[in-house]
């Protein structure tokens, strides 16, 4: 999920629209347009105008919210026969986390 992405799902939350937010950074609704659907590049000058707007931090405009995705796959078999899950971490936080939970509910499994 890139900037653009998030530019859209902050707008949403604001219930702005675009021309409304083009007009805040005076610039042409195309323009802005062109950010959220990342056909081009947010020029540095206005990113803090942009977290103003919305509110955020400007690391919250390029953020990746999801964390991790887990994909149970149930009818793949490792060599050894096991099934197994699949996990993708994007954030090491999310991954000590995932990992401390995971290793307690184990040991949970066990008594």
């Amino acid at each position: 999920m890139g900037v653009g992405t998030n530019l859209k799902k902050l707008r949403s939350k604001t219930k702005l629209s675009q021309q409304e937010i083009a007009d805040m950074l005076g610039l042409d609704r195309n323009t802005y347009t062109n950010w959220e659907n990342e056909a081009t590049d947010i020029k540095s000058q206005y990113i803090p105008k942009l977290a103003e707007i919305f509110n955020v931090k400007i690391q919250d405009l390029f953020d990746d919210q999801q964390k991790f995705k887990i994909n149970n796959f149930e009818n793949i078999e490792s060599a050894t026969g096991q099934q197994g899950i699949i996990i993708n971490i994007t954030d090491s936080e999310a991954a000590k986390t995932l990992a401390s939970q995971l290793e307690e509910l184990i040991k949970n499994l066990k008594k």
